[in-house]
This record gives structure tokens, sequence and C-alpha cells, in this order.
């Protein structure tokens, strides 16, 4: 789902070429449970670069983003903004998969623009009165994350929230909707209206169920996503009187030494198993661990941050002259201003041509996301 917003461009840009740039930032001829483990750190390589390619447009338009890759039964899902998706599995229970980016109701993100230099507030009209929901000044958007957006600031960050999932062999299903239906309707009501009927014409009864609440105020989009066994057709119209304990856990925590046979039992009654989550904006956290790193640096490895970044070992040549920007993924030689990423990533002995990289326009956009720099220049008269 893309929710563009002050103009169409941004979001038909993020639909022609986010999914190409996350999968460009997953290696290649790795086994599908790598490529699973790769897909929350590349989906955030992607967004960042999806958004740095738009913002070389010039262009002033922003877009919300709700991302989801589905693979058997692991569902990731990226977004960022103010679209929604949720998860209704079997017995009725219902939740929610991405995160809401609106500085009027997300308490961290106000906290996080407010911290880096940008102004919260309400917009004023004449006399004084402030009237609407909360906004990051300059600009006036309303969400704290998008792509594009280039008139507001580097307090809008591109970074995603990411969740994913593993649901068990009962399945489930998906609705993903923009803030159009959300406004009208609640998670479990959307759930609820569409049960027992295709998908197809599910995300038909969400779209009316919302417009008969509110109206049409919005864009209200909608798509239903079921992800259930090749014998069942749809998902029950009402829930399971009775359920057992453990079904009404709605996430299991992955756990390293939990064997194959307690992950056949829980799949079995119909837990569904939380493998990764992340929402941090801040874009160092989100590429690599210390530790991972330092045992990189301690073999002697080259890599650049991505590698790291997708936990894969590629051999690199560091006396080839050319390295990879971790987040534009493009090859440039030192000379074409590649800078090192710093910070607690680096021991005090590790050496230049020891990764991560970004070229320069990637680390000023890092740089700027993070308040390390005044996200407009300074006018001299």
């Amino acid at each position: 789902i893309f929710d563009g917003h002050n103009g169409i461009s941004a979001a038909i840009f993020a639909k022609e070429n986010l999914l190409s740039n996350v999968l460009s930032a997953i290696p290649q001829g790795i086994s599908r449970e790598e490529w699973l483990q790769a897909l929350p750190r590349a989906l955030v390589a992607g967004f960042v670069k999806t958004d740095i390619e738009f913002q070389q447009r010039g262009e002033t338009s922003g877009t919300t983003v709700t991302f989801v890759v589905i693979d058997g039964w692991t569902v990731t899902v990226a977004s960022v903004g103010d679209s929604r998706c949720i998860l209704d599995t079997q017995g009725g229970i219902v939740s929610l998969l991405t995160v809401d980016h609106r500085l009027e109701e997300n308490a961290e993100e106000r906290e996080r623009v407010t911290a880096s230099g940008g102004e919260v507030g309400r917009l004023n009209v004449f006399g004084g009165n402030e009237v609407g929901p909360l906004r990051c000044w300059p600009g006036g958007l309303c969400l704290s994350r998008s792509i594009g957006d280039t008139d507001v600031g580097e307090f809008i960050v591109p970074i995603p929230h990411v969740k994913q999932v593993k649901l068990s062999n009962a399945g489930g299903r998906l609705i993903i909707a923009s803030d159009g239906i959300w406004d009208a309707l609640s998670s479990g009501m959307a759930a609820k209206s569409c049960r027992g009927l295709p998908a197809d014409l599910g995300a038909k009864m969400v779209v009316k169920e919302a417009l008969r609440s509110r109206g049409l105020k919005d864009d209200t989009t909608c798509l239903v996503v079921d992800i259930i066994p090749s014998d069942q057709p749809v998902l029950p119209s009402t829930p399971r009187k009775k359920q057992n304990m453990l079904s009404s856990i709605l996430f299991r925590k992955k756990s390293l030494n939990v064997t194959n046979k307690t992950t056949n039992k829980l799949s079995a009654i119909g837990v569904v198993e939380e493998l990764f989550e992340e929402g941090s904006a801040v874009l160092a956290e989100r590429f690599v661990s210390f530790e991972f790193f330092s045992a990189l640096l301690n073999a002697n490895q080259c890599p650049v941050l991505l590698v790291a970044l997708l936990g894969k070992d590629f051999p690199t040549n560091a006396n080839s002259g050319i390295f990879r920007c971790a987040v534009c993924q493009v090859d440039q030689p030192p000379a074409e201003g590649l800078t090192m990423s710093s910070g607690p990533f680096f021991s005090h002995g590790s050496k230049r041509w020891e990764g991560p990289f970004l070229c320069t326009n990637c680390q000023k956009k890092k740089d700027a996301m993070e308040g390390k720099r005044p996200s407009r220049p300074t006018v001299v008269a």
C-alpha cells in the first residue's frame, strides 16, 4: 500500500522502485533460511535507497508505505507512515504487524523529532488558536516517517518498522489498508467485517464498512490476503468458542534452544511465532550488531556495511580500490569521496580500508536523519 500526499510522484516512484531496491540488497546464491534472515535488514536498506533516489529528483511529494513479503508461512512487514497491516488468525485473534508513525499518537516519535532539532506542534490560525493534529515543522507533516517529503526536512525519516512472524499451519488472513480504513474501523472491526468471505469480497466489505461508518474523507484502500491450507477456502466467519490456553498466546518469542519437536508442537496448536521486530529510527542501529562486526574485523575481513547488515560474509578485495556504499549500493573508488562510517562499530585498531562504507550523499543523509547537522542550509546575505 502506497498512500501518497502532496502529489502522487513519491507513491508512483516507490511502487516502481522499492521492490527492486530491496531485492538488490539481498545476497545471491543463499539458502531460503538465509534469505528470510537477510530480508528484514534488506528492507531497511531498500527503503532508505528509494528515499534518497526520489529526493534526488527534486520533487516534494511523499508517501506512506506498508510493504508485505510472504514466503510460505513466514510474513515480513515493513512500514513507514500510518497505513496498517493486521493479522487475523484461527480463533479470532487479531494482531497488529505495523506501528503507526503519526506524531499525534506516537510519543517516541515526537521525542525523536524534537531531539533531532525539529519542532512538533499544531497549526496556528488567525488569533493564535491551534487546530488539527500534531505536525512536524518545517513542512507541517503529521507523520514522522515516510518516503520522499524533501521539503519537510530530515526529521522525517524513511527507516521502516519491520516485523517478521511465522504462522502456524492453520494459516491466517492479512488485512493491509490505508489510514482511511483505520480512521473509521478498529483492527477487530475490520477483521470481523470480512470473516467468512473470500479475500476479494472481504476487501470490498472492509471498504464498505469504513465508508458507512465515516464516509469518504481520505484514501480508502484495502488488500486482503489469505495464507491458509489449500483445503480451506476461507477463515471461519465466527471464532471457536473454546480455545486452548496456549492458542490464545499471540506471539511466542523465538528461542535459539527450541528443538524442532517443540516448534512443530507450537505450530500444530496455532501459535504465531515472532521471528524479528525492530523499529529504531537510527540507521546505524539497524545495520549491524557490534558483536557481529567485531568478529568480521578480527577475522581480517573487509566487508561493506551492507554485507554485515545482511549477516552474510562476502569476500572482497581490499586492494582493488573499489568500495560499495552500504545504502545506495554503488561501487565507487575512495577518490570519489567515499567516507567511513564512524561510531561504536570500530575498534581502535581498525584500518581505514575496513568497512562499513557510505558514499558522501548517503553519509550526509544518515547524519541529517540522526540530527548531526541542520536539515536546511544556512543562507548568508
